[in-house]
């Protein structure tokens, strides 16, 4: 697992592993980047579809409950696939900017 930090956000990234333990490794790594914006690159995973997705809504719904942005980027799931509690973009740069848009929201008190 790679994580790389830009600012306040912290971009998880995964090589070559399967679902279950790439959740399992994060789950173990939460305490490292629980006070960060959480990108979950997972350009890397050849498969996925709507109900993998869904695996990281625990953790998705823990992590906006502290007041956080939590963000899944994959091209092979659309965001009207997977329920509005859980945040999926096709890029990078659309996940930065959702990121941005929950900061000025939280700033604003909205």
């Amino acid at each position: 697992m790679i994580f790389d930090k830009d600012g306040n956000t912290t971009i998880v990234y995964q090589e070559k592993i399967q679902l279950p333990s790439f959740l399992d490794n994060i789950n173990k790594a939460y305490d490292k980047v629980k006070d960060d914006n959480l990108i979950l690159n997972l350009f890397s995973f050849d498969k996925l579809n709507a109900g993998d997705v869904l695996e990281f809504l625990e953790l998705s719904n823990k992590h906006k409950a502290d007041g956080k942005s939590f963000v899944i980027v994959t091209n092979k799931v659309a965001y009207d696939e997977v329920p509005e509690e859980i945040m999926v973009t096709p890029t990078l740069q659309e996940a930065k900017d959702i990121i941005e848009m929950e900061e000025i929201e939280r700033d604003l008190g909205l």
